[in-house]
């Protein structure tokens, strides 16, 4: 949630950050905010909705260092009162911050008792007057800034500036800080594509670790204050890869973009996948962890380990798993799956499993991510920036690695690879321009539809989860996924004449049945909408994939992604920004 961005450098700050917030924006669009160190005091511009441009630049001033944010609101409603930066009640500091404060309350009602006085309905505003406080009595910006870290409850990445002081602080605990090394300037940020177009190297902080860039740079212990050596990292993320080229949305860039990042999926050191799949054969009881999108895929595959692997893996909401804390042992394996590797259920997740001694292995995004720095073992998925708060290419990613372990625990590595390969090359082909046409045509049909369901059995049974994920978030159509088997349990009782429903049926052993459940839905008038490699009588609308075999949760998702995309289109809907989401969950 929410994207937070520092520069101290040599530049005019505000220009830096503007842009930078910009490319964050998939992280929180509902306001917006930037704060400049000026002379004599601190220029802030606060806004609600999208980010403007010349204007706030030229009302921000020339100062080199400055912070911004972009908010996904969590306490408090979008008003531009709400909107970050705060500032201390005496002006002289501005705070931004994601995350929550767990006890703003209580800090509230002490500050109140001293006489501050809050603007704004934020659990944030307790911060910069925390500050101020301890700063009226007697301590230096830094230490206020430290003694203040140590009354927070709860989660936070905070970057803060004082107008008297040419210093920016920040500090992290269970929310992500990155911070990026240039030549002769620093910047701070909630993920690393909000500088990237600036330099590719890059430090990130860990838990109860503070950034002080004033005269030099240095990370201390924000506890006890003693400086702590970082090793400076190098993205191989390029520019362009975060930009959205000649596609008017990053959706369908990156829709487009998945014949290439399956490629680099499957572009895994065989040595270290055949490892992997040793350590999931020898483990007593596996588990995949995931949220969203990403659950969808681990649930996709745990079919998949079944029919290659002949192996039980157990997959848990990670949000949920806490509550299987009791089944677990050193012999354990959890297998994290996640794009950004910032999901705070995700990391909760581990912290329990870690608890217990049990092995964490992760397939994430985002190299250098909290999940990556806090597993034994990680899997990288290779496929650049995601910007779109939907998950796309990360999806087939995370089920092309996914289906390359399953074959590995049966000594078939290489098979696999084989099969991906041609997955990848008809993928290429359902995103070809020309084979768009035909869901375009679709979605005009389904366009004005209030509600949508998607079945399917066996592994598109996951493939209807995510089908219906992505149509909801996207167009705002109501629509739910089902397991075929699970219409006449009483889904079917939604059924009325013309409500669509789309129907996974692969070449596989829920064919038949699939069919059935189809014919069901049609007899009481629903309208039939066949994903398959072959026509059916009982489609009224045919959408053709290819026959790939196990692997086609990978082909079947494409055509739907593509379908979510021009429906939001056709119904006035943002694609990359949907209403009330944001790309990183990294609050509980």
């Amino acid at each position: 949630m929410c994207g937070i961005v520092g520069y101290k450098g040599k530049r005019q700050a505000s220009s830096v950050i503007i842009d930078s917030l910009k490319t964050l924006e998939y992280r929180g669009y509902d306001s917006w905010g930037v704060a400049v160190v000026g002379n004599p005091s601190i220029s802030v511009v606060k806004e609600v909705g999208m980010i403007c441009d010349a204007d706030t630049i030229n009302n921000l001033g020339s100062g080199t260092v400055g912070i911004g944010h972009t908010r996904w609101a969590t306490h408090g409603k979008v008003t531009e009162e709400n909107s970050h930066p705060h500032m201390s009640s005496d002006g002289c500091i501005s705070v931004v911050h994601n995350g929550i404060i767990d006890n703003y309350q209580a800090l509230k009602e002490q500050l109140k008792k001293k006489g501050y006085v809050f603007r704004s309905e934020t659990d944030t505003e307790v911060i910069p007057l925390l500050i101020e406080d301890f700063i009226k009595n007697g301590c230096s910006f830094e230490d206020a800034f430290r003694k203040t870290l140590s009354f927070l409850e709860g989660t936070y990445a905070i970057v803060s500036i004082h107008k008297d002081s040419e210093t920016m602080i920040c500090a992290r605990k269970d929310s992500p800080i990155v911070v990026g090394v240039g030549d002769g300037e620093h910047f701070v940020a909630s993920d690393s594509p909000a500088f990237i177009n600036h330099t590719n190297k890059v430090i990130y902080l860990e838990n109860y670790e503070m950034a002080v860039f004033n005269g030099s740079f240095e990370v201390r212990c924000s506890i006890t204050g003693d400086i702590i050596d970082k090793k400076v990292q190098v993205l191989d993320w390029d520019v362009e890869q975060a930009k959205k080229g000649d596609f008017k949305h990053y959706m369908l860039k990156e829709i487009s973009e998945q014949k290439e990042t399956i490629t680099k999926a499957i572009h895994q050191d065989d040595k270290v996948l055949q490892g992997i799949a040793d350590a999931i054969n020898e483990s007593y009881g596996t588990f995949f962890i995931a949220s969203g999108s990403s659950y969808n895929a681990a649930l996709s595959a745990s079919y998949t380990f079944s029919k290659i692997a002949r192996k039980h893996i157990n997959i848990v909401d990670s949000s949920e798993f806490p509550n299987y804390e009791h089944f677990l042992t050193p012999q354990t394996l959890m297998i994290t799956v996640s794009q950004s590797g910032e999901t705070a259920d995700v990391l909760d997740a581990v912290k329990v499993a870690k608890k217990k001694g049990v092995k964490i292995l992760s397939i994430v995004n985002v190299m250098g991510s909290s999940l990556m720095r806090n597993s034994d073992h990680t899997l990288l998925m290779n496929a650049g920036p995601e910007i779109c708060v939907l998950s796309t290419k990360s999806y087939t990613s995370q089920l092309a690695i996914l289906t390359l372990l399953a074959y590995a625990c049966v000594g078939k590595l290489s098979e696999g690879k084989d099969l991906l390969k041609s997955v990848a090359d008809h993928v290429g082909d359902l995103t070809d321009p020309k084979t768009l046409l035909g869901t375009v045509e679709l979605a005009s049909c389904l366009k004005d539809k209030e509600h949508l369901y998607v079945i399917g059995r066996g592994q598109s049974y996951s493939t209807a989860l995510e089908a219906a994920l992505k149509i909801k978030e996207v167009s705002y159509i109501h629509a739910e996924g089902f397991a075929g088997g699970t219409l006449k349990h009483g889904p079917i009782a939604l059924i009325e004449e013309g409500t669509p429903c789309i129907v996974f049926v692969p070449n596989d052993e829920t064919r038949k049945e699939i069919l059935s459940n189809a014919m069901e839905v049609k007899s009481r008038g629903g309208y039939i909408i066949g994903v398959s490699d072959e026509e059916n009588d009982i489609f009224d609308f045919f959408v053709k994939v290819p026959d790939v075999g196990h692997a086609s949760p990978i082909t079947d998702i494409i055509p739907i992604q593509v379908l979510s995309y021009y429906l939001a289109i056709l119904r006035g809907c943002n694609p990359d920004r949907p209403r009330n989401l944001a790309k990183s969950v990294t609050v509980k």
